[in-house]
């Protein structure tokens, strides 16, 4: 009975040992020594359980007599043990103005209202070198010491200044621009219009280039052959032969021409109406004579002063206003260019000013 008691009282003295050590503070510095004004970093770390809840320790504005807090970070907070365990780190910035061997206290974090004590530190400030054997020798204050030239400061400044000229040069072509408010001034190229004849010759011609009657397609030839001749006589004698019958053309010619000329016509117009509408299957040589009553029509009816005319191509003037669109657009583009001209030109100042104050 007593040897099971003295085993419970051992287990329960190593379980508060195991809960005890499941909390640990260290303190460390990064420099035991420094000069009088160097500063040096203090980090108080605090290892615990998740659930745990710390309290670190809350300085004025020195740690101790002599060492003084410039700055105290804020805390940083790390999971471990799969979110079991948690370790968070506090930073404090001192410095000293006195030589001496400082004496750092252990630093108190309180866990659920328990203390921990890390360990003590020790923090050595010199004073600045004095040359013993000269104390009456001093230097004066050192000239400042210019930066060595890097291409990487002026490059701002080279890109701007070689985009200021273009928008400069765009502004004054906008100011140009809408002070020049005569009207715009256009001059058009017209080429002219082939004669009749000249115009009909030159189908009949591609007609007769691609043969399409030896190909079996005697409607289209003729067709074709018959929309030409009714071109030039609309062109030539000022009716719309497009719109008539075959009839009605040979009618209305009869009134204004010679029979002669219109005989061959007729006979044309005779064989194309039964091809298209008879399916008639004209003959080889009746083919080539339609195709040459047609160009003995136009020979024979076309204007004697058109013979040997080359129409020259006309030039026509185009005078037009400015829009209103157009200047609202101008004065939008000398403000936006006036607005990027003065900031760039402030950014070049400022960034000579920050090369040579």
């Amino acid at each position: 009975m007593k040897r099971n008691s003295f085993l419970i009282l051992l287990l329960f003295l190593l379980s508060g040992k195991v809960a005890a050590q499941s909390v640990t503070v260290e303190a460390q510095i990064d420099s035991l020594q420094i000069l009088i004004g160097e500063q040096a970093k203090i980090q108080l770390q605090v290892a615990m359980d998740a659930k745990q809840r710390a309290v670190f320790p809350v300085y004025t504005d020195t740690l101790v007599r002599g060492v003084e807090i410039i700055d105290i970070a804020k805390p940083d907070t790390q999971y471990l043990n799969d979110n079991k365990r948690m370790l968070i780190k506090q930073e404090y910035t001192v410095t000293s103005f006195d030589s001496a061997l400082y004496y750092l206290p252990p630093m108190v974090v309180s866990v659920d209202n328990k203390e921990y004590k890390s360990r003590a530190l020790a923090l050595k400030v010199y004073s600045m070198p004095v040359d013993t054997l000269h104390p009456d020798q001093f230097f004066g204050q050192k000239t400042v010491m210019k930066a060595p030239f890097v291409w990487e400061d002026w490059y701002g400044l080279l890109g701007c200044s070689f985009l200021a000229l273009p928008l400069l040069a765009l502004l004054i072509y906008f100011i140009i621009r809408i002070r020049d408010n005569k009207p715009i001034i256009r001059k058009v190229k017209v080429e002219p219009k082939l004669p009749p004849h000249q115009a009909a010759m030159l189908e009949i011609e591609r007609i007769k280039g691609e043969k399409i009657w030896q190909k079996g397609r005697s409607k289209e030839y003729y067709t074709e052959l018959t929309d030409a001749i009714r071109t030039y006589i609309k062109d030539r004698f000022g009716f719309n032969a497009l719109e008539m019958t075959s009839s009605e053309i040979i009618d209305k010619l009869l009134e204004m021409n010679d029979k002669e000329a219109i005989s061959d016509l007729k006979e044309l117009f005779q064989t194309a109406d039964l091809v298209k509408f008879a399916k008639h299957d004209p003959q080889m040589n009746e083919n080539d004579a339609n195709l040459i009553n047609a160009i003995d029509f136009i020979n024979e009816t076309k204007q004697p002063d058109e013979e040997n005319l080359k129409p020259q191509p006309t030039e026509i003037t185009i005078i037009e206003k400015r829009s209103l669109r157009t200047k609202v657009l101008l004065i939008c583009g000398i403000t936006l260019l006036s607005a990027a001209l003065v900031a760039t030109f402030i950014y070049i100042g400022m960034q000579l000013y920050n090369l040579f104050a």
